[in-house]
C-alpha cells in the first residue's frame, strides 16, 4: 500500500507508526511542507494519508503559506475521495479545521503524560476498539479542536478533562488523534532539543521538567508502542 505523509517539522514524522508500515513492506511518501516540497496534484494513487505535528498553529496561514494547499488536500482526500487519513496533533487541529469545527487555545496547555478516557462507543469503532476504558498518553500542545458538536459523522472517541477532542473519527475512514500514539523511545529528547516545544514544556511544567517528563513515558513507552501497533493493523484493514 502507498502511504502519503503531510510533515510540518523533519523530527515529527509517523514515528513507530512509520516503523511498523516500512517493516510490512508499504511505501511511505513524505512531503516536508515547512522546506517546500509541493502536494501531489494526484491524491487518490495513495491508499491513505497521515498528517503529522508541528510547532506552528492552523491559524498561521501568512507565516506558513502552505497551511493553504495543505487544508484543501485534506478536504479533497477526507471529504470527496473519502479515504483513510489519520492526523496526530497538528494534523488532528487540521482536520477538525476542514470538518468545520475551530481550533482554540487549550485551557490548560496539556503537556506531560496525561490520562484520557476512552468512550464506551469505542468498541464500535474498526480503528480504535482495542483501547482500554484509560490509557496514558504524551501530551504537547496549546491548541485543540472544539465545536464539532454539529458536524455529520464525527464521533468522539476518547477525551480528557480538559480536551473533548483526544480522539474522534468521521464517518469510519478519518481521525484525529491530539495525542501522540506515535512516538519512539527517543522522541521527548528529540523534541527537547525544539526551542519552541522547549518553552512549551517550560512554561507549562517549570524548568525541570524535562527529566520528570523522560521517567513518566519511560514508564509507559512500551504500552504506548503496543497501542500503536494495534492502531496500525487496525488501520490498515479499514484502507
Amino acid at each position: 500500500m502507498k502511504f502519503l505523509s503531510l510533515q510540518h517539522i523533519a523530527i515529527e514524522d509517523p514515528g513507530t507508526f512509520k516503523d511498523f508500515l516500512l517493516a510490512d513492506g508499504h511505501t511511505l511518501t513524505t512531503i516536508q511542507l515547512d522546506e517546500g516540497d509541493t502536494i501531489p496534484s494526484n491524491l487518490n494513487e495513495y491508499d491513505a494519508m497521515l498528517c503529522m505535528g508541528g510547532p506552528m498553529d492552523t491559524f498561521m496561514e501568512k507565516e506558513y503559506p502552505w497551511l493553504v494547499p495543505e487544508k484543501k488536500a485534506i478536504g479533497e482526500y477526507v471529504l470527496n475521495l473519502k479515504k483513510p487519513f489519520l492526523g496526530f496533533c497538528l494534523g488532528c487541529q487540521l482536520l477538525g479545521e476542514v470538518l468545520g469545527g475551530r481550533v482554540a487555545p487549550s485551557e490548560p496547555p496539556e503537556i506531560g503524560v496525561l490520562d484520557i478516557n476512552i468512550m464506551d462507543d469505542a468498541k464500535q469503532d474498526p480503528v480504535f476498539n482495542f483501547l482500554p476504558n484509560s490509557i496514558k498518553a504524551l501530551q504537547w500542545h496549546s491548541y485543540e479542536v472544539q465545536d464539532l458538536e454539529a458536524i455529520n459523522g464525527v464521533e468522539v472517541i476518547g477525551s480528557s478533562p480538559s480536551t473533548k477532542y483526544q480522539i474522534f473519527g468521521y464517518n469510519n475512514h478519518a481521525y484525529g488523534i491530539q495525542f501522540h500514539i506515535e512516538i519512539r523511545k527517543s522522541t521527548v529528547d528529540d523534541w527537547a532539543a525544539v526551542p519552541e516545544y522547549k518553552n512549551a514544556l517550560e512554561q507549562s511544567l517549570g524548568k525541570e521538567a524535562l527529566p520528570e517528563m523522560k521517567n513518566s513515558v519511560n514508564q509507559e513507552i512500551d504500552t504506548m508502542m503496543q497501542q500503536c501497533n494495534q492502531l496500525y493493523k487496525n488501520f490498515i484493514n479499514i484502507i
